[in-house]
């Protein structure tokens, strides 16, 4: 196959392999399929849609070295140099005991509070995803060189990798060295093992390259099924148990791991659905925070995400609903009206950066494909791909879906 080609998505393909890619060429980048018997399903040219973006910001990329969590130390890591470390966004000091243990102020982040490592992190998972959409786009092997470059570093060099844990993730100073809701930090590695996968026909992965990166990601699902901290997080209600089991899901779907990844798709039908959504479709823990738009919608990316991984001809998620109704169907089509137009958000507006959302949710085009919905499509073409928002970019964890709408690798 010609892979610079344009690239098509359609229903059936998604059916039977997660939304695959085919050849094909339309000028309005939407287009529908089927017969007068039947609903047309819909597909969209992602490809076409996505190349100008994904090669400028890969373009822009070469000239931009690894970062990794070595770059970077602060005085109040209890780890080492490879452990990553990072501290509660919303705890501050108390202004009664400036010296003495944080106090919480939920939804507001302390700009002061320890963030390198995982600004490195979100580096590499915007990085290393375009370069891997770039090659596939053009098999152009700079791009492949340059994003297994980045690879190297942080899971396979010794003197520059990240140990495969968050022990230290999310501390509170004065309350803990680290804690089991610090996993939700590495969401940013969904879409770098995405990419990985993607990059397995390139020159530039070598074999010692692949088995030395699926050790890593085998360790760390180790770590997030073995561990305190992972095993609290695992049970989390919110969105925190939705994005464990969405890495639980890629990083067994990256190694190979059927058992764990037969186990996240049960958790969704026993656990996520009938415990996160609502019987009108609504998220009522996320509806409680002071940032409910927001959660509201990394949740429902986040559950998205977890079906788009998942789902296959003889187990669609997406399908898949309980007893009294409660399933992704409904989750999407309740949120999808206030992302169209906020206005009609009748909740209260988050405490910070409810102006900088929506963007290009990747819910909007999986639902959209899943559902054969049109207009969920339309919207999802019309929104920002690139926010430049540290807090959004951090709650936006697949901004390149040409790598997850796939069929050529």
């Amino acid at each position: 196959m010609n892979h610079s080609r344009t690239l098509f998505l359609s229903r059936r393909d998604f059916l039977m392999q997660g939304a695959m890619l085919a050849a094909g060429a339309t000028a309005s980048g939407l287009v529908f399929r089927g017969d007068q018997k039947s609903k047309p399903r819909a597909a969209l040219d992602v490809a076409a849609i996505d190349r100008s973006r994904i090669l400028k910001a890969a373009q822009r990329y070469l000239a931009e070295g690894p970062i990794t969590i070595t770059s970077s130390f602060s005085p109040r890591n209890p780890g080492g140099k490879h452990d990553y470390f990072s501290e509660g966004d919303y705890w501050w000091p108390d202004p009664k005991n400036p010296n003495g243990p944080y106090i919480h102020r939920d939804g507001r982040s302390n700009p002061e509070n320890f963030t390198g490592h995982r600004h490195a992190l979100i580096r590499l998972s915007v990085q290393v995803p375009a370069l891997a959409a770039a090659w596939l786009l053009t098999r152009d092997e700079r791009y492949a060189r340059h994003a297994v470059k980045h690879l190297r570093a942080w899971f396979v060099d010794d003197a520059t990798l990240m140990n495969p844990n968050l022990e230290h993730a999310q501390a509170v100073k004065g309350h803990d060295l680290g804690r089991s809701i610090g996993v939700i930090d590495t969401i940013h590695l969904v879409e770098v093992a995405r990419a990985i996968t993607a990059l397995h026909g390139s020159k530039a992965l070598t074999e010692q390259d692949t088995q030395r990166l699926n050790h890593w990601f085998v360790q760390y699902l180790t770590w997030l099924t073995t561990s305190e901290h992972g095993q609290q997080e695992r049970e989390a209600k919110n969105n925190h148990g939705t994005c464990w089991v969405m890495q639980m899901a890629e990083f067994a779907r990256y190694t190979g791991n059927q058992q764990l990844t037969d186990y996240c798709s049960n958790r969704f039908k026993t656990v996520l659905a009938p415990t996160q959504i609502a019987p009108d479709g609504s998220f009522s823990l996320e509806l409680q925070r002071t940032k409910p738009y927001g959660y509201c919608l990394f949740n429902l990316d986040a559950m998205a995400t977890v079906c788009q991984i998942l789902s296959h001809a003889q187990d669609n998620l997406w399908s898949y609903e309980t007893a009294d109704g409660r399933g992704m169907k409904k989750a999407v089509a309740w949120m999808f009206p206030f992302i169209a137009d906020k206005k009609n958000w009748a909740s209260p507006p988050d405490v910070e950066y409810f102006d900088q959302w929506p963007v290009r949710q990747p819910s909007l085009l999986f639902a959209g494909l899943a559902f054969s919905q049109p207009e969920y499509l339309h919207l999802w073409k019309r929104l920002n791909p690139d926010p430049a928002v540290d807090e959004i970019v951090r709650n936006y964890p697949v901004r390149q879906p040409v790598l997850w709408l796939k069929g050529n690798f």
